[in-house]
């Protein structure tokens, strides 16, 4: 299709009506007065509705989330014992995932599989990703039948859950893709990302073998960093043969851990310990692998979460000079917020943990939650949000995190530090990448809705009802228009 036109489109949040032409995957014309059907094309009216820049999802982990799509749900387990309860019924190879143990009166223990499924392979992961639980037969099925508990964390976690037999490529990229087709039924546009992966040669190969509906950041991971560089990568950097679709990403560092796995690196010890965490990269370290990627053009993603740690990313921003990404950035320093307003930081943030995370938060981090998830905060001192979903942690659903940080929470409980809120026009902003409007010149990615945000609950951002989605011109998501 060489041409479409959207007529009667309501611009962005309390925005006028106008006609939109779009020519060859671009904004080509926006109008006040009626335009004349394309002579070769399509025209619809939109009769009204709502049409924003298309959205990003900021953080995403694409494999684990199309995995998760197809695992047994924990999410509702208020103890080890019932999280067990909950696998029994699946047979075979049965991985769950979700589970926030945190709060749970009793322990996590390979024992407790075993005595209800014995010699069953059973992998429960927990909702951060920072923690999975293994029975003795799966424990034994990737190299580590002696690990004294079964609980694996942090290090331990990931080279488990990499080890474990992964379905057939073709099969896995299948879901995927299906998984984006679905993001794009919500408005997703593009994907930032981070799964631990060769992301730049997985989506080259299928975005080449399979349709792919959204854009995509492929970050690269620091075990690949050396390659990258040998191949000349730089962030924002096409990827060849990707017809547009795919660019180069960050470089993802970790310094520290999460919250619920009590590894999160913090000022403070944790409640009854004089534990503060996981430091994973040591300040000394972590210079020098940003530096080398800077140096090559590479702009690192810090993944930072405790306060302790945030700050230690602020001050290698800081000392190196570049540009790049504080991932998460969940407990902030008072005197640290100013801060992130340094030229070409971003804040990337994920707006429906702070709701998820509250009961865990103020145990955890008790007389300091109000400088946590603090976008608001970030928002005045100058910082450049980008919002996520961390899916699988949470939903690949930018409007569940647009409504978390519009309404500071998801359910019927009282808003958590609803001085944190931001408005509605500034999260969809923060949730793609920065467009507020629709404007001549713009890629045609766009999502239309059949509500104005700017008069919406967050219950009714969080439904919200998207009528279509536009990449590049071409429909990956059409209801009824």
């Amino acid at each position: 299709m060489s041409s479409l036109l959207l007529r009667n489109a309501r611009l962005g949040p309390a925005g006028p009506l106008r006609d939109v032409l779009i020519v060859r995957g671009r904004v080509e014309e926006v109008s006040a007065e009626p335009m004349p059907g394309p002579a070769s094309g399509e025209a619809v009216d939109v009769q009204g509705a709502t049409l924003l820049p298309g959205l990003w999802d900021a953080h995403v982990h694409s494999v684990q989330w199309a995995q998760t799509r197809r695992r047994v749900d924990l999410g509702s387990a208020a103890s080890a014992r019932e999280a067990v309860e909950l696998v029994l019924p699946h047979a075979g190879f049965t991985v769950g995932y979700g589970f926030r143990d945190a709060l749970w009166p009793d322990k996590p223990h390979k024992s407790l599989l075993q005595a209800a499924a014995p010699d069953r392979e059973i992998v429960l992961v927990g909702n951060d990703l920072h923690t999975a639980w293994f029975s003795p037969a799966a424990l034994a099925a990737v190299g580590m039948a002696d690990h004294p508990t079964g609980v694996l964390r942090e290090h331990e976690c990931y080279t488990a859950m990499a080890a474990l037999p992964p379905p057939p490529q073709d099969e896995l990229d299948g879901w995927v893709a299906e998984a984006m087709t679905a993001a794009a039924a919500r408005g997703v546009v593009g994907v930032l990302d981070f799964e631990f992966a060769d992301n730049v040669d997985d989506w080259s190969r299928r975005v080449r073998e399979r349709r792919v509906d959204v854009r995509v950041r492929c970050s690269i991971p620091r075990h690949g960093l050396k390659e990258a560089i040998a191949r000349g990568w730089r962030t924002g950097q096409e990827v060849a043969g990707s017809g547009g679709l795919l660019e180069v990403g960050p470089v993802k560092l970790f310094v520290d851990g999460s919250l619920n796995t009590r590894t999160a690196y913090c000022d403070d010890p944790y409640p009854g310990t004089e534990d503060r965490g996981l430091l994973e990269t040591p300040q000394a370290e972590l210079y020098d692998v940003m530096s080398q990627a800077a140096a090559h053009g590479i702009q690192p993603a810090v993944h930072a979460i405790g306060d302790a740690a945030v700050s230690l990313a602020l001050e290698a921003f800081e000392r190196i000079g570049c540009p790049g990404r504080i991932e998460h950035a969940q407990l902030v320093r008072p005197e640290d917020f100013a801060r992130f307003a340094r030229p070409g930081l971003v804040a990337g943030v994920q707006p429906a943990h702070a709701p998820d995370d509250r009961e865990v938060a103020d145990r955890l981090w008790r007389d300091r939650t109000g400088r946590s998830y603090a976008y608001a905060a970030l928002l005045a001192a100058g910082a450049t949000l980008e919002l996520g979903s961390d899916a699988p942690v949470a939903p690949l659903d930018p409007w569940d995190g647009i409504a978390s940080a519009v309404g500071r929470t998801d359910d019927e409980r009282p808003p958590w530090h609803p001085e944190q809120a931001i408005p509605v026009s500034t999260a969809l902003a923060a949730a793609s990448r920065g467009r507020t409007t629709v404007t001549a010149g713009d890629p045609a990615d766009l999502v239309v809705v059949a509500s104005d945000p700017a008069q919406a609950s967050p219950g009714e951002l969080r439904r919200m009802e998207v009528l279509g989605t536009l990449l590049a011109g071409r429909w990956t998501h059409r209801a009824s228009i």
